[in-house]
């Protein structure tokens, strides 16, 4: 018998489970609870304050998710979004009284040296040469070109002759787990690697919401760093060709005649040829259901990572990720990222090359839009345009 004290907590139980629903966090937003002593050794490499400009703050809220504007050598000068209301979000998110209502315009401010583009990934090429015209370092979130291989050239162009910073911020970079496969792979403990795969499942039978829906119906290999990442990440190499296998949609944006790529693929499964003579498999999927996010694994002639190291390497360096600032929490993505954000300030201070430079960012991503080439023609096998490390 169903009194009204019994209706009424089902009823609150019913709106509070709504209330979850509703508030839904999208895969690799869930933030990875930042560790007491996550700041313990941590240095400051300069008593300077890097002046950022910050530039988006659409669905995901990137232009302040990855704390630039909790950093002690960082101050927030300006920051852009083209919706006032986000912009106005942006500006309070980051504690920045100063706004422009364009990254256009928020380039031209003198006082800005960087800037964080966390702009709709159809704009982040031609955002990031606008900044680096006008004499700033730049770092964009990713991919860092979008189906293009023509933007790839220019933004490396672009990098090559400015002599500035540039960085793409790819999550998979820093998380716990291939920070430890990069740390053991430079150490020698994990040899030449023969074979890595990676992972990125994302279940999208409605497409997030995005900037003029950029997102309805995305080839999955043009977005397809945070699985490169489990072999590009660790070795620093390059993808040099690819057989990619599409699968067609069962889910409504997915199908060809339901976006404006004409893309019919909901997952695309690509095997590399690496640099390093080896052979990697990258899985990029949004319509299966199941397991979400980015996962990896590796194995070398001297050992393997697969959760754990298991290999010839008796005396392992220290595969803990560097030290946080104090006030600067590791967030999402597997809590990676305050520590991208950290290495783009810290490579800016110390004048050195960031770890996600241009020519990792581009062979991170380029190798994707080949794949999804190579989908398009039933796995025909097609070279990658291949991206050298730069001076800076």
């Amino acid at each position: 018998m169903t009194t009204r004290r019994s209706f009424l907590q089902i009823a609150a139980l019913g709106a509070s489970t709504i209330s979850l629903a509703a508030e839904k966090v999208i895969p690799g937003f869930e933030r990875t609870p930042t560790a007491p002593e996550a700041s313990r050794g941590w240095k400051p490499v300069s008593e300077r304050k890097l002046r950022m400009g910050i530039v988006g703050y659409g669905v995901c809220k990137f232009g302040a998710e990855f704390g630039f504007q909790d950093h002690p050598n960082v101050e927030i000068v300006a920051v852009s979004d083209l919706v006032a209301d986000q912009c106005a979000g942006l500006a309070k998110a980051c504690r920045c009284s100063k706004t422009y209502p364009s990254l256009e315009e928020l380039v031209k401010d003198d006082r800005i040296e960087a800037v964080f583009v966390a702009t709709d990934a159809p704009s982040h090429a031609r955002h990031c040469i606008e900044v680096l015209k006008h004499g700033k370092h730049v770092a964009s979130a990713v991919p860092a070109v979008f189906g293009s291989l023509e933007e790839a050239e220019q933004l490396f162009d672009a990098v090559r002759r400015s002599g500035l910073k540039y960085m793409m911020f790819e999550t998979s970079c820093y998380h716990e787990d291939l920070h430890a496969m990069r740390e053991i792979h430079r150490a020698g403990g994990l040899g030449k690697v023969v074979y890595a795969e990676g992972e990125y499942y994302h279940y999208m039978e409605e497409p997030i919401a995005s900037y003029k829906d950029w997102r309805v119906g995305l080839p999955p290999q043009w977005y397809p760093t945070h699985s490169n990442a489990y072999a590009l990440g660790v070795t620093g190499g390059s993808f040099t060709k690819v057989s990619c296998t599409g699968f067609p949609s069962v889910v409504q944006h997915l199908r060809p005649e339901n976006n404006r790529y004409r893309n019919p693929f909901g997952t695309e499964i690509a095997l590399f040829r690496t640099s390093e003579g080896g052979s990697a498999r990258m899985a990029v999927s949004w319509d299966t259901p199941g397991h979400e996010g980015e996962r990896g694994r590796v194995r070398g002639q001297r050992g393997t990572y697969h959760d754990t190291y298991v290999g010839l390497e008796k005396k392992l360096p220290y595969t803990g990720r560097p030290p946080l600032p104090p006030g600067v929490a590791g967030g999402g993505h597997g809590g990676s990222h305050g520590h991208l954000m950290n290495e783009f300030v810290t490579s800016i201070l110390e004048n050195r090359r960031p770890l996600v430079d241009i020519s990792l960012a581009l062979n991170l991503t380029v190798g994707g839009i080949v794949a999804h080439q190579s989908a398009l023609r039933d796995g025909e096998w097609l070279k990658i345009p291949q991206y050298a490390p730069v001076a800076g």
